[in-house]
Order: structure tokens, then sequence, then C-alpha cells
């Protein structure tokens, strides 16, 4: 009887899969899409050329990792149009240097909406509260001086292109 049970139930999850697959191999955009349009993001804060690495980043990401062909504007021709627009970005302070007195450690955080319509309108995929965050050293000696925040949102871009174009093809 036990080994019955065993050999039930090892059929069942058989049977079952796992529910994993390919990245894009349950892609829920339509068949006849071939051209997105990637407008720069729109930049509703106070920072300064945010929209230009996040757009790019997802330029980058869509031309890497799908079949589409897209495009760094509005386009007329584009079968879809991916718009996004950075709502929030804050930079907050994470450690204190005691002997400099100085912050030593920063915290950069973004909420961002996204919206991909078709060229009538209906909404292929829309997320308006994707929120990313990429921790950044400062550097606290003058002479050796770096400005790290660039290279922290430059980061976050990535991650949060990686994560869109992974949302967008499996549609969640």
């Amino acid at each position: 009887m036990r080994l019955f049970l065993v050999a039930s139930l090892a059929a069942i999850f058989a049977l079952a899969g796992c529910g994993y697959h390919m990245l894009g191999a349950a892609s829920h955009l339509p068949p006849d899409l071939h051209t997105i349009a990637v407008p720069m993001f729109t930049n509703d804060t106070d920072s300064y050329a945010t929209e230009t690495a996040l757009t790019g980043a997802v330029v980058r990401e869509f031309n890497a990792r799908t079949p589409y062909h897209v495009v760094p504007r509005t386009d007329a021709d584009a079968d879809a149009v991916l718009r996004g627009t950075i709502l929030k970005e804050s930079v907050t302070p994470l450690t204190y240097n005691a002997s400099t007195q100085q912050s030593s450690s920063f915290l950069i955080t973004m909420v961002i909406a996204v919206t991909l319509k078709d060229r009538d309108g209906h909404v292929l995929y829309q997320n308006n509260n994707y929120v990313f965050r990429q921790q950044y050293q400062s550097t606290t000696v003058l002479p050796t001086f770096l400005q790290e925040d660039p290279a922290a949102v430059q980061r976050l871009s990535n991650d949060f292109a990686r994560q869109l174009v992974a949302d967008v093809l499996e549609g969640y």
C-alpha cells in the first residue's frame, strides 16, 4: 500500500510540473507585436537626468532580451508604446561617520509607473508602483572625491529594466 501511495504521489507531481518556464515562453503580448516605442521617461521629481538612465536601460534590456524592434522615441508606426514616469526619487542617509560627522552611505529610492499600450490604446501591461532602491558609499576624502550617486542610479536603472522586461514578457 505504501509503495502504491508513493507511486501515486510521484505521478501526480510529474503531471503537475514545477511551473517554471523560459522567460518569454509564456508571453502574454499579442503575436502581431513587432515594434515597441520607448519615449523618454517623464520625470516628476527634482532629480536631474534620471529619466535618461532609466529610458536607456529599458531600451537596452528590450533589445538584448526580446525579439522586438525597440525605438527610443515615439514612433507612429510602432505596434506599442511603453511610457514611464518617475513619480518619486529620494536620497536618504543610511550611516553616519562619527569622526567626520558626515553621512557615509546613502540609499536612493525611486517609485516608477509604467504603461505599455498597443496602437489602439489598449493597455497590454501596467504597473504604477515599481519601487527600486540602491545603496552607495560617499567619499569623504576631498582629494579623491568621486560622485557615487550617478553609478548608483545606473545600477538601479539596470535592475529596474531587467525586472520590467521580465514582467512585460510574463504579464505579471
